[in-house]
């Protein structure tokens, strides 16, 4: 099968932002589209705002004024279903209500033709459920676009249990056409990215829980070591509170409530208490006219050791005994007997150790300190640390200005067992593993949704190529260790990819 031929009609049916985002996409490829709502009037108030946007583009130089008027003229109105009895695909973009969309789909099938391809927008709906009232549940697929439509490239396309091939493969190869980056994927809860990404959310609301940061801390930490786009408590106030956590507890309940995917309490509260975010004026941050928002705690300037001791290999913070020398800050060779991990030796005695999911306290070298995971010691521009209950408050002191002379801003956080960025990456490891192996979508496709869908610094897949599968393995069962109960077991996919590793010697 391949690609709808551009002069055939593409109907939309349901005309909030997601539905306006899809029918300008069909619309600039050059299909006839169909707005169909069931309020009166909406379709046309669409209709009129799609060609502002389109009025925008010209502006901006991005669209030429001819094209912008045949697609003006292209771009029609529905007052009744019947009038998308001529369309060659009906994408449904109503109210996330299985029954809402059910209804819809049934009431399409007694007005278009057989051949007629039915795309889901759901974002956390079964679309198996979705066609499984269909008389001809195989034309039924999922297309889950991302908002805004027009600009962010990724589409999940999805096969429902009774999705026949060539409605998949005429759904991939069309929103190909319209210029887009699609990826497939089994219907499975949250597909790939609302699948993948709940440790991004997860992860940092539970270190907020636990009292070791603050959110502005963790977002901080999470952009400037991490390397993400945005923190996650801004990026949840940007999409809603509400939308976010109906989403985390949509895939917990899908889950039959596997402890991966449990929802947070606090993230309840805040939607309780009618605080969805940037829509309300206040979320985790304000947003009200003149409201400051909330710093990073960030530690004031601190004198750099003359030297540390290194022992054994840093793991993937190897770089830094390079960067240290470099910095002028001379490094030994450290014999501590008896202990196999490397860390580097501050002089009062202290251990500071790349985190490894366990707890600095209680260490077995001794007084430590951990720093957090960045995804490049280079680049980042800012390090978490957190000190053991045992660590010497000038080795704390040194460990900071180590880090500042490396050009760091740091933030010290309470010691949390895997602290914040190592929890989040092994996590996000973890789990696309574990897609992967289940079916739900390739490896590379898993990696390009996560890059394209919520703009993440690489695929999990990608990091585990890097960290190595045993160091996420080791990280995530130390995790377990220090919070039993399954939410951190290392799942089956990755440790078969970690035995893998230490057979070839990559361990």
């Amino acid at each position: 099968m391949t690609a709808i031929e551009p002069g055939r009609v593409v109907a939309v049916a349901g005309t909030g932002t997601m539905g306006q985002g899809i029918a300008q996409v069909a619309l600039v490829a050059g299909h006839p589209v169909r707005l169909y709502d069931a309020v009166p009037g909406r379709a046309g108030q669409a209709a009129a705002t799609i060609a502002g946007r389109l009025d925008r583009l010209v502006a901006k130089g991005r669209l030429d004024p001819a094209a912008r008027d045949a697609a003006v003229a292209r771009l029609l109105p529905a007052a009744d279903l019947a009038e998308l009895a001529d369309a060659a695909l009906v994408v449904e973009a109503v109210l996330e209500e299985l029954s809402a969309k059910r209804e819809l789909f049934a009431a399409l099938e007694g007005v278009v033709a057989d051949d007629c391809l039915l795309a889901t927008n759901t974002s956390s709906l079964s679309v198996t459920a979705v066609a499984g009232a269909l008389r001809l549940p195989g034309r039924l697929v999922g297309t889950h676009f991302f908002n805004p439509a027009p600009l962010l490239p990724l589409v999940e396309v999805v096969s429902g249990f009774a999705s026949a091939p060539d409605a998949v493969t005429r759904a991939y190869e069309t929103v190909l056409a319209w210029g887009k980056t699609p990826v497939r994927c089994a219907d499975t809860p949250g597909f790939v990215v609302n699948r993948v990404a709940r440790p991004f959310y997860a992860e940092a609301l539970r270190v907020y829980e636990e009292g070791a940061a603050d959110p502005a801390t963790i977002d901080a930490v999470l952009r400037e070591s991490g390397g993400f786009r945005m923190g996650p408590f801004e990026l949840t106030d940007l999409i809603g509170q509400d939308v976010n956590e109906a989403v985390t507890r949509s895939v917990w309940e899908s889950f039959f409530h596997d402890p991966k995917f449990t929802p947070s309490l606090a993230q309840r509260r805040l939607v309780e208490s009618g605080r969805l975010g940037r829509k309300t004026g206040q979320g985790w941050f304000p947003y009200t006219e003149g409201a400051a928002a909330p710093l990073p705690r960030t530690e004031g300037p601190c004198e750099a050791p003359d030297a540390v001791g290194v022992h054994a290999d840093l793991g993937p913070a190897a770089v830094l005994r390079e960067m240290i020398e470099e910095a002028g800050v001379k490094v030994t060779r450290d014999r501590t007997p008896h202990v196999s991990d490397g860390f580097l030796a501050l002089p009062g005695g202290t251990a500071l150790r790349l985190t490894d999911g366990s707890s600095a306290t209680g260490d077995p070298s001794g007084p430590c300190i951990h720093f957090d995971l960045a995804l490049d010691y280079r680049s980042c521009t800012r390090v978490a640390l957190a000190p053991g209950a045992d660590a010497d408050p000038g080795d704390l002191r040194a460990a900071i200005g180590l880090f500042q002379r490396l050009g760091k801003r740091v933030s010290v956080v309470d010691d949390v067992p895997g602290m914040i960025v190592g929890r989040t990456v092994a996590l996000l490891i973890d789990l696309a593993c574990d897609a992967a192996a289940r079916g739900v979508a390739s490896a590379r496709d898993i990696d390009t949704a996560m890059k394209l869908g919520v703009n993440y610094p690489g695929g999990p897949g990608e990091w585990c190529d890097r960290l190595t599968a045993w160091w996420a393995r080791s990280f995530l069962s130390a995790l377990d260790g220090a919070y039993p109960g399954g939410r951190y077991a290392p799942s089956t996919a990755l440790t078969r990819r970690a035995d893998t590793e230490a057979k070839q010697g990559r361990s």
